[in-house]
């Protein structure tokens, strides 16, 4: 049987990969949803205007929604498929990408109920990170009692009742 923290890295996983996927495919596509698809041009939009150095760089409001959405449906499939260390890496980038976008949200002077999602995420994000990177709980090992050179298994001692003490 798994344990909790397996179940809960998986149930995190799967749960954060379809969110990106689908926040990513917004942003290319208006296949999806054609208002919220607008809706993320005109903030790409202004994001880029906000941010002048983007522009000398030869970064477009176009090219700058495409790339992150390209990114987190990348992630969003690594996060939501693919086993091991490759979901730690989408889990950082992704990450990554909140922090920028919520720097974007702050630049541009956005309500909070404009980013509030991105700032739940960033933090379900890291809960996630934080869960997988923490080491797997050993199962304690048995204690071994030599008594005149032959090895026994230390019996389990009880805790002692309540109120008692405990003399060796």
């Amino acid at each position: 049987m798994a344990s909790p923290r397996t179940i809960t890295i998986i149930a995190l996983s799967v749960a954060l990969g379809l969110f990106f996927v689908f926040m990513g495919t917004i942003k290319l596509t208006p296949r999806l949803s054609r208002d919220a698809y607008n809706e993320m041009k005109r903030a790409y939009k202004s994001y880029v205007r906000a941010l002048p150095m983007l522009k000398k760089m030869g970064v477009s409001s176009i090219l700058l929604r495409k790339s992150i959405g390209a990114l987190e449906v990348a992630c969003g499939i690594v996060m939501t498929l693919v086993p091991g260390r490759p979901k730690d890496v989408a889990n950082f980038l992704l990450l990554l990408l909140v922090l920028a976008v919520l720097f974007f949200h702050q630049l541009v002077g956005d309500p909070l109920k404009r980013y509030a999602h991105a700032l739940v995420f960033g933090i379900l994000l890291t809960c996630r990170l934080l869960i997988a990177r923490q080491p797997e709980e050993q199962p304690p090992e048995k204690r071994i009692l030599s008594v005149n050179g032959d090895e026994q298994p230390l019996i389990h001692e009880a805790p002692p009742e309540k109120g008692k003490m405990k003399v060796s």
